[in-house]
């Protein structure tokens, strides 16, 4: 069972472990690593934002900008067939290719 939650812009990726009885979670996104656990929903909604908390906390001790998941610029290669079937869909609905693409991938993650 894997699902995810979210606090101050930064999202967790959860697992419940039957063996142990036990939800285990990390922040997802970013470099550093970050983890928490509990063994109810409430406590790990509590674990998680205690999380994160600490690791903001940490940074500013540090004197360290605490990383942030993404930075909103994505670039990836797609099939040349792919590319132009996806600029045309853009341009017949009106809008750039970037603008078309953000409404498809929000769609697809809603």
């Amino acid at each position: 069972m894997t699902s995810a939650m979210s606090y101050k812009g930064y999202a967790a990726r959860v697992e419940y472990d039957d063996d142990d009885e036990i939800f285990t979670g990390r922040i997802a996104g970013i470099r550093d690593s970050v983890s928490f656990h509990a063994d109810t929903v409430k406590g790990l909604h509590v674990a998680f934002h205690e999380a994160v908390d600490d690791y903001l906390e940490t940074c500013a001790k540090l004197g360290k900008d605490p990383q942030k998941a993404y930075s909103g610029q994505v670039m990836f290669r797609v099939d040349p067939e792919v590319h132009r079937k996806a600029a045309l869909a853009a341009d017949l609905a009106g809008k750039s290719l970037n603008q078309w693409a953000e409404e498809v991938l929000t769609r697809a993650t809603e």
